[in-house]
Order: structure tokens, then sequence, then C-alpha cells
């Protein structure tokens, strides 16, 4: 498993975890595509338009391996924003290839790309 060196490791100031620290010993879970309601409490949805914000920064438009992103976190965005930049994709590897779908993060997330989003440093 990859570890994303200088990724954060969390939303700053709350405990929604960005990244795991050492692979399941149960085995890899399983990236799924999740619905976001629109009643979603608001530091939900910080938290999933920060991990976007930290996505962008790391890897831009390049593919990119899961590796230690959280897949809870990586499943509010799986299947719209972030989607498999592989074919075949194994939604429960740690190898798999992710990329950013740019036009639907934009949409989703504008403040996520426009530097209005939060400091990581």
């Amino acid at each position: 498993m990859i570890k994303h060196r200088g990724f954060p490791g969390r939303l700053q100031g709350t405990d929604f975890q960005f990244v795991i620290r050492r692979a399941n010993p149960k085995g890899v879970t399983a990236l799924t595509v999740r619905e976001r309601f629109r009643d979603r409490r608001p530091p939900d949805r910080r938290a999933d338009a920060g991990f976007m914000q930290a996505l962008w920064e790391q890897f831009g438009e390049e593919p990119f391996e899961r590796g230690n992103l959280d897949a809870g976190r990586l499943s509010w965005l799986f299947g719209r924003e972030v989607v498999p930049a592989e074919d075949p994709f194994d939604p429960a590897s740690y190898d798999a290839l992710l990329r950013i779908d740019v036009n639907v993060a934009q949409a989703s997330f504008p403040d996520a790309f426009n530097g209005k989003g939060e400091e990581w440093a």
C-alpha cells in the first residue's frame, strides 16, 4: 500500500480522517458509491470539500493510486467526482487507479478549485 506523503491526515480541527495508517489485516475495504443527500450536516459537507481540495492539490488531473486514502471518505466522492482510471477496476485494491473528474468536481466543490478553500499548512 502506497502512503501519500504530504497528504493531510484529517480535516483540520476535526476528527474526519482522510488517510489510514496501515493496511487492514482483515482485507481491503471496497470503495462504494454513497449517495449524498441535501440534508447532510454542514461538518460532513466541509469534510467532503476539504478532501476534494486535498486530492486536487496533491494529484490534479493525473491518475493516482488509492493507497492509504480512507475508503469511507473516498466513497462519498466515488462514482461522481472521483472515478476509476483503469478498466477493469478493482474497488477492493489499494493499488487501484483513480482520477478526478474535473468538470463534475468543479461543479460540486467550486471552492476547492478557486483557492477559497481551507488552508492545509
